[in-house]
């Protein structure tokens, strides 16, 4: 399984009263662990939608198993699910600076042609960049 890690520092602003990062945040992670991902394979995201293909999300499924807070050094870990037909699958663990086990996600991208809005195959590039 091809894996890949960031690390992020919690900021004050995406905590809510509680002093707990806030559920929506989540996202945003995962969407860290997604770019970087593709980048380390040598895929930009500017690159792609330059050449007319967007990658929107069209499933997120989270479990939150323990809280992140304030100030805490957290690691999103992104590995390639599935890859084929007009979608990719990234499945996401994110843990502390302890090792413990935070959350867990999974995410269903689209290829989708910009100009015409529909989905399309994956482009074949792209697959030879990721596959290797």
């Amino acid at each position: 399984m091809q894996e890949h890690k960031i690390s992020i520092r919690v900021r004050y602003a995406e905590t809510d009263q509680m002093g707990v990062v806030y559920h929506g945040n989540y996202a945003q992670y995962f969407e860290m662990g997604r770019v970087e991902w593709l980048r380390n394979k040598g895929v930009s995201y500017k690159e792609l939608e330059d050449s007319g293909v967007m990658l929107p999300v069209v499933s997120l499924n989270m479990n939150y198993k323990k809280p992140a807070y304030y100030d805490d050094k957290l690691t999103v870990i992104t590995r390639l699910a599935f890859l084929g037909g007009v979608k990719i699958e990234f499945s996401y663990e994110i843990v502390n600076q302890k090792g413990e086990l935070l959350t867990t996600a999974q995410t269903v991208l689209v290829f989708v042609d910009m100009k015409t809005k529909r989905p399309i195959s994956v482009p074949e590039y792209l697959e030879k960049l990721i596959n290797g």
